[in-house]
């Protein structure tokens, strides 16, 4: 098999190969022929398929369905209806609760850990504050990576690539998994509070979607949750609107910014988009914002343990008077262009370790844990150990802040300095990444670290925050970005110091925005969401201006951080533009084929013998005589319904039409899609040997509106419609007439790259 197409998940050890259809296969066994009434020979080959499917996002319109739309009465609608909204409200009070959850155990952790640390250093006992540090960081974060490896390998990792997979119809189901969604609270707690540079903003955002997976499973029975309205969400396009509400609600979470929120999944997360979803999403974000509120007037008061105001991260720079010239626009477009190279080399970088990692995590459970010691025990050394290079400053008279600090969080850490001095650097090190990087925003404090101490945290932050992705532990990238960015934004604040009348902690932020930019590529959600977090609208025109220089410079080197990292683990993500060479292609060019079709009436025994060689999901149903004049495409069959109407045995001796029957026998909630792997399996199949002969009709459960397109359509328009309208399959049918009804079948797979460029490798040369 060549090796090209093997692309393996370097988080969650998946391995996928790339294949047509079950998704997608590839076309490795020996071609089994089936003769239909028809002077053609139909055939088609076996599959090694992929575990990665494609989703059915499109309204299957059969008999079943159009009978119970039609049967349906107002309460049930209303009913619908409501549950949609009651669902996104639940989605909003389990996110939120779990945010504010995440930081008080963040809070307290750390909190612990730092105190003991300081309280050693304070007593002279530097060899134990360092054993003390790196035993907390070494025990929190092997725990974590055994969580990740042995519970949910899926959980390792932002989450963010494969929410956004997920949300172009890649069917991954183990990454929404309930143990996923375990680790990923719980491992995120303890890699956080292991002081590894990695947020657990972005592990929200799969948070979020992994309570919304669970909330539209459509009930249960293991656990008597089996209310027939439950039901209406046994589909993928309600349950992909619940997701997307939850990953708006995961940003929302964590950032404090609920239009933040809705605009990141508006611009990031999904691929599909309408006005209805538009207003729930707002709804999730809303009642998260009110949950946060809520625990925030809580915990001020003491009853949250350390955890306090800052907890849930809020960078209020709103105090520093925003006031531009000429010098600060040229020293904003600096930032913007080193945000944008910076942010681009990241992303190489990042590409190449993530590679690496991926043949080291191949090798087992333990060696993913000794991958993840190791990184603890460079951080923890850097973290205490550069500090140390730093020189002691003394404490400005002017502040209103105790310095130096010896609490949990400040910006004046003592570190091993006399008294009335502190350590800039073990300030930012030494501290909470949240407390860090308030203390790099913080306003009015220009020459309160030094220009070395500076650019000593930027590299060390931009170098840690590379390596430590991609390790078996859920890990963010925006406060690694944030944390880098406000690094080398306030040092070239500090360097225009004499010639700009912006406070450092401005420039702090829009080095931040700015490598934001650069690394994730993103812009209208992006700007909110600071603006939410610092409370300043003056500086509004800026983080828009450094944003779309830093995203551009970025652009011109490679993708967003997480478009590489969804190609790198094989998702077959289709994206919203067609590729220049697909131009030159029409759809008959690339379908691969043949491919099997069944009659309007079939026999069970061809049915199930295509069913156990080839791991097709879509089926072309073809009439013929007598049930047509002349041979016809009818519409096409899912192979899940096929095995819930093999399994209800509707079966008749003689080839006649008997759709009436299987309305009546079969309920069109048999039909909805079951949660991940629960669905009717072949081996679920019981067909006796005088059944193979007997004959199904196939008419009730035929989707009869298949999306269609002409053989000689360009495949780059193809390609847009079928992203656009959220397809699994899309029929190709010929252009002129007296030929079969159909030419064959487009899935996810055809307009992948590595299929079109295989098929015609040199064709990227033709302009």
């Amino acid at each position: 098999m060549d090796q090209e197409n093997k692309v393996a998940n370097e988080e969650g050890d998946i391995e996928c190969y790339y294949g047509k259809d079950m998704e997608d296969r590839i076309y490795s066994q020996p071609l089994l022929t089936k003769r239909h009434n028809t002077t053609s020979q139909i055939a088609i080959v076996g599959a090694n398929a992929c575990p990665v499917e494609s989703l059915d996002y499109e309204i299957i319109e059969n008999e079943l369905f159009k009978q119970d739309w039609r049967s349906r009465r107002t309460i049930q609608i209303f009913q619908y209806v409501l549950l949609k909204w009651a669902f996104a409200l639940i989605i909003g009070l389990g996110t939120g609760l779990v945010g504010i959850f995440n930081n008080i155990a963040v809070e307290n952790i750390s909190g612990f850990k730092l105190l003991m640390t300081t309280k050693l250093m304070l007593e002279h006992k530097y060899y134990k504050a360092f054993a003390a540090l790196a035993g907390c960081n070494l025990a929190l974060a092997a725990a974590a990576a055994a969580l990740c490896a042995y519970i949910a390998p899926a959980a390792a990792g932002s989450g963010i690539p494969e929410v956004k997979a997920y949300l172009n119809g890649v069917d991954a189901h183990s990454i929404l998994a309930p143990s996923t969604l375990f680790v990923k609270i719980f491992g995120s707690i303890l890699c956080v509070s292991a002081g590894f540079v990695v947020g657990k903003e972005g592990p929200m955002v799969h948070t979020g979607a992994c309570i919304a997976s669970l909330i539209g499973q459509g009930g249960s029975r293991k656990y008597h949750l089996t209310w027939r309205w439950l039901k209406y969400f046994k589909n993928d396009r309600d349950r992909r609107d619940l997701i997307t509400c939850g990953a708006a609600a995961g940003v929302a979470s964590a950032f404090r910014a609920p239009v933040g929120g809705v605009l990141f999944a508006l611009e990031e997360a999904a691929s599909w988009w309408r006005s209805a979803l538009l207003w729930r999403t707002f709804f999730t974000t809303a009642v998260v914002a009110i949950v946060l509120r809520a625990f925030i007037q809580l915990c001020s008061t003491g009853t949250c343990g350390l955890f306090g105001e800052g907890g849930l991260i809020m960078y209020d720079v709103s105090a520093a008077k925003v006031a531009y010239s000429v010098p600060d626009i040229l020293a904003v477009i600096l930032l913007g262009v080193i945000g944008g190279i910076f942010g681009s080399l990241y992303n190489y970088l990042v590409d190449k370790v993530l590679r690496t990692y991926s043949i080291i995590n191949e090798k087992g459970p333990a060696v993913k844990i000794l991958l993840v010691v190791t990184i603890s025990l460079l951080t923890s050394i850097c973290s205490y150990g550069l500090p140390w290079f730093a020189t002691c400053i003394p404490c400005p008279i002017d502040t209103t802040e105790s310095c130096p600090n010896t609490d949990l969080s400040g910006n004046y850490k003592s570190f091993q300095c006399p008294p009335n001095h502190y350590n800039d650097l073990a300030s930012l090190f030494l501290n909470t990444n949240d407390d860090a990087i308030r203390n790099l925003l913080s306003t009015s404090t220009t020459k309160e670290f030094h220009i070395s101490s500076l650019f000593i945290f930027f590299i060390a932050i931009y170098c840690l925050g590379v390596i430590t992705y991609g390790i078996a532990i859920p890990s963010g990238l925006f406060i690694p970005v944030i944390l880098a960015g406000a690094g080398y934004g306030r040092l070239i604040g500090r360097l225009f110091d004499p010639i700009t009348k912006l406070d450092v902690g401005l420039f702090a932020l829009l080095g931040a925005a700015s490598f934001l930019g650069g690394t994730m590529r993103m812009t209208v959600s992006l700007c909110v969401i600071l603006l939410e977090l610092t409370n300043d609208l003056l500086l509004l025109p800026l983080v828009m201006l450094v944003l779309l220089i830093s995203k551009t410079v970025g652009d011109m080197f490679n993708h967003g951080v997480y478009d590489q990292i969804v190609k790198l683990k094989g998702l077959p993500y289709m994206e919203a533009h067609a590729e220049p060479y697909m131009k030159h292609l029409v759809a008959r060019d690339v379908v691969s084929g043949p491919l099997i079709t069944f009659s309007g009436v079939e026999k069970v025994g061809n049915i199930l013998h295509a069913l156990k060689t080839t791991g097709h999901n879509g089926f072309p149903v073809i009439d013929e005589p007598p049930f047509a004049d002349a041979p016809e495409l009818c519409g096409l069959v899912l192979r899940s319904h096929l095995l819930v109407l093999l399994k209800g045995k509707i079966f008749s001796w003689d080839r006649v039409l008997s759709g009436d029957e299987v309305v009546r026998r079969i309920s069109k909630f048999d039909f909805a899609k079951a949660g991940s792997g629960k669905g009717v399996k072949l081996e679920d199949l019981d067909i006796k040997d005088e059944e193979m002969d007997m004959y199904v009709d196939l008419h009730p459960i035929t989707n009869t509106s298949p999306y269609t397109v002409v053989e000689t359509m360009s495949l780059a328009k193809a390609a847009v419609l079928f992203r656009q309208l959220g397809l699994r399959h899309m029929c190709v049918v010929p252009k002129s007439q007296g030929r079969p009804p159909i030419v064959g079948i487009l899935t996810r797979h055809d307009f992948l790259p590595e299929h079109i460029l295989g098929l015609y490798p040199h064709i990227r040369l033709r302009k």
